[in-house]
């Protein structure tokens, strides 16, 4: 593991599964995860990697303790996930990290770790382009969990941004879409899988059937031209449904 200047450490749960697959032989085989850790907290960093590198398959190949050493790691080792904290010294803190990483490497899965979370942060860092946040409260259970559910090609949000995020979908006023055609129905859909929540969780906020529920998110994706979670999540954020 290459280390920038500056280092440091986190803390994180284990026991959760890496990724399986079958090798010719039938036997089941790890496949590897390769990180970047940048925190300008040093013991925070080390409890991080740490955490991360006692996962079977996982690597910590660079950790960095400023935004500008973050961008020229993630160049260089291309990871599968960078997890960032938002505060950090020097002219690049996490948000700028992240905008920077997503102009060089477009499919970057970037996790955001931090102790900061309102309305307007979240926001920012969604349309930046990162794919978790996670709250350094609740790191110890929900951190292991984001980089597997990152690796998936999924999104992850902490309780705590979850909450935000459904609590923006229910005050913001409903968007006008004529040239979409959606419904009203699709539109709140729309604003619940955009803010993270499984097709079961909607249905439970909407008080509907799960298969009305994937009914409705099949035909919002065929109407929409769109073919993944990610595609309707810059959806919203583009068209400023649920305040994303």
């Amino acid at each position: 593991m290459s280390t920038a200047a500056g280092v440091t450490l986190s803390e994180i749960e284990t026991g959760h599964d890496v990724p399986e697959t079958t090798n010719h032989e039938g036997s089941p085989r790890v496949i590897p995860v390769r990180i970047v850790v940048v925190d300008d907290h040093e013991l925070v960093r080390r409890g991080v990697v740490a955490l991360l590198e006692s996962h079977a398959g996982w690597k910590v190949v660079a950790d960095a303790d400023n935004g500008e050493c973050a961008v020229r790691l993630v160049n260089e080792h291309h990871p599968d996930i960078t997890i960032v904290d938002l505060v950090m010294p020097g002219s690049l803190d996490g948000l700028a990290v992240t905008r920077n990483l997503m102009k060089i490497a477009p499919d970057s899965r970037i996790l955001i770790l931090t102790m900061h979370a309102n309305r307007e942060l979240v926001r920012e860092i969604l349309r930046a382009g990162a794919r978790g946040y996670v709250m350094k409260s609740d790191a110890a259970k929900n951190l292991i969990s984001a980089v597997e559910t990152l690796m998936q090609g999924k999104f992850f949000f902490t309780p705590t941004v979850s909450d935000i995020l459904l609590d923006t979908f229910l005050e913001s006023p409903p968007p006008v879409l004529s040239d979409h055609l959606l419904t009203r129905r699709e539109v709140e859909i729309v604003k619940l899988l955009a803010s993270g929540n499984s097709n079961k969780e909607v249905a439970t906020c909407l008080d509907i059937s799960l298969r009305t529920t994937e009914a409705h998110r099949a035909n919002i994706m065929s109407k929409l031209h769109l073919h993944c979670v990610q595609d309707l999540v810059r959806f919203a954020m583009k068209n400023g449904i649920g305040g994303l």
